[in-house]
C-alpha cells in the first residue's frame, strides 16, 4: 500500500508533506516503513514534548481508554478536574477553558477579551505572528500570507513591529480592549524579545487598562525551560494560552484567565464537546508529573544551553549563517539566503527532521528528554547540511 498515493488520493491538499512515511517512534527518534530512523528535533512541531511512547504517558492513555474516553462537558470527570487545578497552581490563574487545540484557545481568549471589556473590541497583535488557522486567529496573526484569500476579513485587529513599545502606545485607541502576544515568536522566525518587553507591555496594559493574553501554545509546557515563558519576565498575564506539548500527543488546548476575567464568560457563552476529554487530559496529568518527577525543566535549560553553545561553536563563522538564538529547547538558526527549505530536506536525507520558521531560519523543537549525543549527532549533520 503507497501512503503518498493514497494522501494524493483522498485527503485535502492543503499540506505540503516531506516524503517520509513514519510508521513508529521511540523517545527521540522515529521509524519509516523501511525501517530506516531519524532523530526526531522537531517533535510533531513542539507537542511531543516527551518523545514518542513515553512510557508513563503511555500507561496513562492505555489506562483511562479502559475506563472512560468521553462524556462531553455535561458531567464531571476526573482527569479534566485534576489536570485543571494543576494548571491553575502552576500558573496562579484561577480558571481554566480546555478545548482541542492552539487556535481554540486563542479563539476562547479573544472571545473573553470582547466579552470581558465590553465594547472595546480592538485587539492589537504584532508583525510576524502566529495565532491559528481559523478565521478569528488569521486575522489575529500578523502576516498577509495566511490572510490572503480569506477576505473579508474579521474587524478588530490592529498590527504593530514586535519588541517595539512605543509603536504597541501609539496604536492604543479608546476601542482597544487587549494585547495579545508571543512571548518568543516561533512562526515568526524564533524571534526573542528583549529582556524588558513583556514588563514593559505589562505596565503599559495596566496603566491603559488594557488585558495581556500571552499566546503560550508554542513556548509553554516547558519548552523554554520554565512551564511558563511568562515566568522568566516575573509578570503575570490577564489570559494565556497553552495546546501542544500539554497532551503528551495527543489533542488538547487550554485557556487559561484570572478570576474576574474568566467571570465574564457565562453559561452558553463558549463551549467545546471534546474539551477536557478524560484520555487528553489524562495524558495532560501524567505530562505534568513526569516533567515534576524527572526534574525536565531543569534539563530544558542545562541541555538547551549546551545545544545553543554547539550551534554557536560550529556554525557562527560560517558565511550562511547570520545569527543563532534561542531559550531553553526553542532554537534558531537564522540565515543570510532564503535556503532553510533546502537545509531542511537535506537534513531529512540524512536521518534528521528539523522545520522551517519562515525562509531564513531553520527551526530546532527537539524533545526535554534528548542526550548531549544526540545533540552532537544532530549538531553533525547539520553542519553538512549547511556546508
Amino acid at each position: 500500500m503507497n501512503w503518498i498515493e493514497l494522501e494524493k488520493g483522498y485527503i485535502f491538499q492543503t499540506y505540503k508533506r516531506f516524503p517520509l512515511e513514519i510508521e513508529s517512534g521511540k523517545g527521540a527518534w522515529v521509524f519509516d516503513r523501511q525501517g530506516k530512523k531519524y532523530l526526531d528535533f522537531l517533535t510533531g512541531i513542539a507537542v511531543n514534548a516527551l518523545g514518542h511512547c513515553h512510557p508513563e504517558i503511555t500507561a496513562a492513555i492505555i489506562e483511562q481508554c479502559q475506563k472512560l474516553c468521553h462524556t462531553s462537558n455535561l458531567y464531571y470527570t476526573g482527569p479534566m478536574l485534576l489536570l485543571a487545578e494543576k494548571l491553575v497552581k502552576l500558573s496562579k490563574l484561577e480558571r481554566v477553558f480546555f478545548c482541542n487545540s492552539g487556535a481554540e484557545a486563542n479563539e476562547a481568549a479573544i472571545k473573553l477579551a470582547r466579552k470581558y471589556q465590553s465594547g472595546k473590541y480592538e485587539i492589537i497583535t504584532c508583525q510576524q505572528s502566529f495565532h491559528g488557522r481559523t478565521l478569528a486567529t488569521i486575522t489575529a496573526t500578523g502576516q498577509p500570507k495566511y490572510q490572503k484569500g480569506f477576505e473579508p476579513l474579521m474587524p478588530g485587529f490592529r498590527y504593530v513591529p514586535y519588541n517595539d513599545l512605543a509603536a504597541l502606545e501609539n496604536a492604543i485607541t479608546e476601542k482597544t480592549g487587549a494585547v495579545m502576544v508571543e512571548p518568543i515568536q516561533g512562526e515568526g522566525g524564533v524571534v526573542i524579545p528583549d529582556n524588558n518587553y513583556l514588563p514593559q507591555v505589562r505596565k503599559l496594559c495596566d496603566d491603559r487598562g488594557l488585558l495581556l493574553i500571552l499566546d503560550e501554545v508554542q513556548t509553554g509546557c516547558g519548552r523554554t525551560g520554565k512551564f511558563f515563558c511568562f515566568e522568566h519576565s516575573r509578570i503575570k498575564p490577564d489570559i494565556v494560552t497553552l495546546a501542544k506539548a500539554l497532551g503528551g500527543g495527543l489533542p488538547i488546548g487550554a485557556c487559561l484567565a484570572r478570576e474576574k476575567v474568566a467571570a465574564a464568560f457565562q453559561f452558553g457563552d463558549h463551549a467545546a464537546t471534546f474539551g477536557g476529554n478524560s484520555v487528553s487530559c489524562a495524558a495532560g496529568l501524567a505530562f505534568i508529573q513526569t516533567l515534576e518527577s524527572e526534574k525536565l525543566l531543569d534539563k530544558c535549560r542545562t541541555i538547551g544551553e549546551y545545544f545553543l553553545n554547539q550551534l554557536v561553536r560550529r556554525l557562527i563563522s560560517h558565511p550562511l549563517v547570520r545569527d543563532i538564538r534561542g531559550l531553553g529547547l526553542m532554537l534558531g538558526v537564522e540565515l543570510t539566503e532564503e535556503v532553510a527549505g533546502e537545509i531542511v530536506n537535506r537534513c531529512l536525507e540524512k536521518g534528521l527532521l528539523v522545520g522551517t520558521a519562515g525562509p531564513k531560519v531553520i527551526r530546532f523543537l527537539p524533545p526535554y528528554i534528548i542526550t548531549e549525543a544526540e545533540v552532537d549527532l544532530a549538531c553533525d549533520i547539520l553542519v553538512k547540511c549547511v556546508n
